[in-house]
């Protein structure tokens, strides 16, 4: 099974304050971007000669840098019966349930840790302490989630 593989999924979580917080500012530098290409060619005399084709060049600059900061709005977990998939910002990790042997949060970690064999993890970014209560309940869910499919495969110590 790989990660792109279309399966049912018991838990879906998503980052909740990181997400809307990298919309907000994608919102606020595209308007930026805006606001500098609109006063681009009002700035009186100079000595540059800016042109339309520069004011449109800012606007794509815009689009460019608010689409990267949106890619911060991409974290998730999901958990089903034949395994565990992690996306952070870009890339998507599929693990399966014979591998997995628990999800833990470090004292002062930022965000989740996939734990895997021979002490290695996959940080969960989906799964953030800043979101509180809604972390809570998550790793609560997956760790029943576990429980049910781990029995068996030999996964969870």
């Amino acid at each position: 099974m790989t990660a792109g593989t279309d399966t049912e999924w018991d838990l879906e979580v998503r980052a909740g304050k990181m997400s809307r917080w990298a919309i907000i500012a994608a919102a606020v530098l595209f308007a930026g971007h805006i606001g500098a290409a609109l006063v681009l060619r009002s700035g009186g005399d100079s000595g540059v000669n800016l042109r339309i084709v520069d004011q449109i060049a800012i606007l794509i600059i815009g689009v460019i840098v608010s689409g990267a900061v949106l890619l911060f709005t991409r974290p998730r977990l999901r958990v089903g019966p034949h395994g565990v998939s992690v996306r952070n910002v870009i890339v998507e990790k599929y693990v399966d349930w014979s591998e997995v042997r628990g999800l833990t949060f470090p004292y002062g970690a930022p965000w989740a840790h996939l734990e895997l064999p021979h002490d290695e993890y996959v940080p969960v970014v989906a799964i953030q302490a800043r979101d509180g209560g809604t972390a809570v309940t998550a790793v609560e869910r997956f760790r029943e989630l576990e429980s049910r499919y781990c029995r068996g495969v030999g996964g969870a110590d």
